[in-house]
């Protein structure tokens, strides 16, 4: 096993160009320099139906579901950047979250969560970036035990924030997002000890 923490990236945004899928890879960035060990998942890799009790009850927990569970569980730490839809979570992680909350049978229903630490952040069109959003996520994340640090980073205008290789043009914003990303490993590694 590796020294140095593991750290899952994602954003909550299915669609190709996502202005967070590009955020989370600047935050990715910023934990690989500060010696974390990264991976970045697109959830459209991994589609999860609607959650649905009475499908889980039929079919079990599906394929992609244990794949997503086992890539969380084999990391310490998040980098979620989550745009906002309708001042809140997209559907797309909230399903994330709750198919990955359900227990399988030699696991208890949030052991993906236990003892994990994240950083948030989003990047939206509108003048708060996101913000509004990221309250949510992190009440959610909060109540099945995550600890999310204090530091978050909302990007407004994100339809001119990035350049044409997907990174932002403004070098402090740029700088800001890749500590989450620093600060992230750090606490990791002081939990660690």
């Amino acid at each position: 096993m590796s020294n140095y923490p593991k750290i899952l990236a994602f954003a909550g945004s299915a669609r190709e160009d996502s202005f967070n899928k590009k955020l989370v890879k600047i935050a990715a960035e910023g934990a690989r320099l500060a010696g974390g060990e990264v991976t970045y998942l697109d959830l459209r890799d991994l589609p999860m139906p609607l959650f649905d009790e009475d499908l889980e009850e039929r079919e079990g927990i599906l394929d992609n579901v244990l794949k997503f569970k086992e890539i969380m569980r084999a990391n310490q730490g998040l980098l979620i950047s989550c745009p906002e839809y309708n001042s809140s979570i997209t559907p797309l992680l909230k399903n994330a979250i709750d198919w990955a909350s359900r227990p399988e049978p030699d696991q208890v229903g949030l052991s993906c969560f236990k003892d994990k630490v994240a950083a948030i952040m989003s990047a939206s069109p509108g003048g708060l970036g996101g913000l509004r959003g990221l309250i949510h996520v992190r009440a959610i994340l909060g109540s099945i035990g995550v600890l999310v640090l204090p530091e978050q980073k909302a990007i407004s205008n994100a339809d001119r924030a990035f350049d044409q290789q997907g990174n932002l043009q403004d070098e402090k914003q740029k700088g800001d997002i890749q500590k989450l990303g620093s600060k992230l490993v750090a606490v990791l590694a002081k939990l660690k000890d």
